[in-house]
């Protein structure tokens, strides 16, 4: 009973801290260059990097089996590589859980940057600051808060990503089953007691990434 509580568990952690630090290196700089940059289709982008946000996980598992899977061009090319499918793999829950994340990352990034005092940042580069030492040296650290709390707010939706990991990933014990999947399986064979052990674990889990996200809020 050990092993099978604590699986899950460790599965999780280690999807959500993979998928989170993607998460967070991807946000920072997509959210720069959207701050940054005006181009003619801008709005048509960033409508499509939030709508995670709004979509439901079926149809995010619906859309990532069509682009990764057997049949698609990078599936193949990803199973001519890998020699294996991505689909129902410890990958695919670490993909499933960036898209749902991201865009939290993005959006909290991006207002981070934007609040930036744009005369800091000029003065930087007129004395001699090249603009990714500026970015590095001035606008990270003025918007580092809003960083970290994106980083934990991404942290904690993969943690808890439940239907596209399903159809992506599958449930399969001790390989893709993370805490949301093995609570369903929990409840649908009537072990509640294994349930409400993972729903409390997971409860404690989002109080103190929540508690962190107040700590770091300006």
């Amino acid at each position: 009973m050990a092993t099978d509580f604590w699986s899950p568990i460790k599965l999780s952690l280690e999807v959500a801290c993979i998928s989170g630090l993607i998460v967070l290196v991807l946000g920072v700089l997509v959210a720069r260059f959207m701050a940054q940059t005006e181009f003619k289709g801008k709005t048509i982008v960033e409508t499509a990097i939030l709508l995670p946000l709004v979509l439901s996980p079926s149809v995010i598992g619906f859309l990532l089996i069509f682009a990764f899977g057997k049949n698609s061009p990078f599936g193949q090319l990803i199973e001519w590589f890998f020699n294996k499918p991505v689909m129902f793999t410890w990958w695919a829950a670490v993909i499933a859980s960036s898209v749902v994340a991201f865009p939290l990352m993005y959006q909290s990034a991006k207002t981070g940057f934007e609040s930036v005092d744009k005369d800091i940042e000029e003065a930087a580069l007129v004395d001699g600051a090249g603009h990714w030492l500026a970015f590095l040296h001035v606008t990270i650290p003025l918007s580092f808060k809003a960083i970290i709390s994106g980083g934990i707010l991404s942290f904690a939706r993969a943690l808890g990503e439940f239907g596209a990991t399903l159809m992506f990933a599958g449930n399969i014990p001790g390989k893709t089953q993370t805490i949301p999947t093995a609570i369903y399986v929990a409840i649908e064979s009537g072990n509640m007691k294994m349930a409400w052990l993972w729903v409390g674990c997971t409860i404690l889990i989002s109080i103190a990434m929540l508690m962190a996200v107040k700590l770091v809020k300006p």
